[in-house]
Order: structure tokens, then sequence, then C-alpha cells
């Protein structure tokens, strides 16, 4: 309630967007399908409303959110459950600075509201949510945190270095998707604090806009406390000519065996093409952040019914 009345006083309007999904995107994540015997089609459920919201802000309606529930066909652990709770929303002229501003003060508000203070503590850490957080590009925190001057690097060596770490990318080698798995192996547990990490590699989303500065990154950010990804915003794509590229070449991937890549969605992109205006965005797992200021360690703890593996499994 908190968030929500925090998001109407910043002139959002609520939403609502389908779950049940002719083509699914908005998130690297491999769905749940189903069959709409009348249709004779197959549906996803839902992975993101990403898409969706999008569409309602080139429609007019300039700042949208939605809370949902997404379900991701994947694996089940301390920090995921296939169906949970997530918070999305989009600002027409904005961009990926200001959805830090939004998150830094989502999170206050609601430890406010919590604990009386923007500190509190989590397993006998004190965290401080407080703005602003810390911002470090992603090159920074592989720098700060693993002692690696990535840019000096050749591929080879960059190679070399992963192979001798064990660490395994999921298709073909780049330079990008090698910054991103470093990174997420040698630093993601070390962010206990709230800290932004900024400036993403391109090959990590086809849904963001090139950096103004960098045409190999993207304005994306994810938000870390306490070694877990809390939010994952981006300056958003608007260009709907290199919208359809990435896409296409994301499919292209797919064919070559890469795994969670999206469909084309003529639909999105259509309507991208009618004009869609500069806008950041943003997704906030309510769950984690449940998680944080109730001192839970386990998803489970936070979700009154979570899926759980059947007594009678097997039989």
């Amino acid at each position: 309630q908190t968030v929500r009345t925090y998001l109407l006083e910043q002139q959002f309007l609520e939403v609502e967007t389908p779950t049940l999904q002719s083509v699914y995107g908005g998130a690297n994540a491999t769905p749940f399908v189903t069959r709409h015997k009348a249709l004779g089609i197959d549906f996803y459920l839902r992975i993101s409303n990403e898409l969706f919201l999008k569409r309602l802000v080139i429609g007019g309606f300039d700042r949208v959110f939605e809370f949902i529930k997404n379900f991701r066909n994947e694996g089940i652990d301390r920090t995921h459950n296939p169906e949970f709770s997530a918070l999305e929303f989009y600002q027409a002229y904005a961009d990926y600075h200001d959805m830090m501003r939004h998150c830094e003060s989502i999170f206050e508000c609601c430890a406010l509201a919590v604990h009386g203070s923007t500190q509190f503590e989590f397993e006998g850490t004190t965290i401080d949510v407080k703005a602003p957080w810390p911002r470090l590009t992603m090159l920074e925190a592989i720098k700060q945190f693993a002692e690696i001057s990535f840019k000096t690097l050749s591929d080879e060596e960059v190679q070399a270095l992963l192979a001798a770490k064990g660490w395994h990318l999921d298709g073909s080698f780049s330079r990008g998707r090698a910054m991103q798995l470093i990174f997420e192996e040698s630093c993601e547990s070390q962010l206990v604090q709230p800290t932004f990490i900024t400036d993403y590699p391109k090959e990590s989303s086809p849904l963001c806009k090139q950096h103004r500065q960098n045409p190999e990154l993207i304005e994306r950010f994810e938000a870390y406390v306490m070694g877990w990804e809390v939010a994952n915003a981006y300056s958003e794509l608007n260009d709907p000519i290199r919208q359809r590229q990435l896409m296409e070449e994301q499919v292209e991937r797919g064919r070559g065996g890469e795994a969670e890549t999206h469909p084309l969605d003529e639909d999105f992109l259509r309507a991208m093409e009618y004009g869609m205006p500069p806008m950041g965005g943003i997704g906030i797992g309510m769950d984690r952040m449940v998680m944080l200021l109730t001192g839970q360690n386990n998803i489970r703890d936070v979700i009154l019914f979570p899926t759980l593996r059947p007594e009678q499994f097997g039989e």
C-alpha cells in the first residue's frame, strides 16, 4: 500500500494487463505453456508485463504501473519461486537516472513505514536504504570487487579467465556476455548495502537504449541489496527499426540453441512504429523487498502458499 500511495502521488495510473499472453517477452526466462482449446493455439503465463505497459505509454498514458504475478518455469531456491510478485512502472520522457530516484524513494518509504527508519537489521547486518545509493558501472564493480581490469584484457585472455574459473557462457562467446558473467560470479554477493550497478553490455537486453556515450553498452541498471538483485531498469529503446533488428537477432540465436530468447512480438513492434516516446521503466521484486524488510532469508517465508513438491510426487 505504501508503494501504491507513492506512485499515485507521482501521478502514475494503476492498470491491468493480460496474464495469459499469445507471445511472451519482456524478460529472459522460460514460460509456462498452456493450450487454449477454443482457439486451438498455445498461450503463455506471463513472464513480464513490460511490452503491454509500453504499449499503454505509446497510447497516451504517460505514467503507468501494475502489481503483478509473474510465472517463470525455472528452478526454485531461497530467492526464486516460479510464481512471484513484482511491480513494474513506466514513465514517458524519463530515463534510467529517473528510475534510480524512484527506486530509492520507494525503498525509503517502505523502510520508514515498516521500521520508522531507513535503517534496519538483516541477518546481523545493518542496512541503510536512505538515498542516494552508491552508483557503480559494471566495469567499475568488476575492478573493485574482482580486481580485474576487464577493459585491458584481450578476447583470448577473457576466455582463458573464464576457463580457469570454470565459468561457462550459454551460447557463443562475446566480450559483453563474458563481462556480465564475470560480474555475476565474482561481484554480486559482495553488494551488501544498497547499490546501483549501471551500464550493462549491449548483449544483456534487446529492449534497452544504447548508452549515450559508449555504443557497446546500454542504459540499464540493477539494484542490489545483501547480494540480491531487487530491481532492474532501463532507458527504454524507442527506435522501432532497431528494436525489430535486435528481436530478429535474438530469434536467430534461439534457433542456434541459445536459451531464454524472445519470439517476435509484431503487435508491440507495430505499436512502436506509431511513435514511442523516450521513457524509463523499472521492475522491482516485491517478494525480495518484503524479505529484506521483515528479516526473512527464504522467499517461501513471505509467500502464503509457495510452490512445493507434492507429498504424493512420484507415487
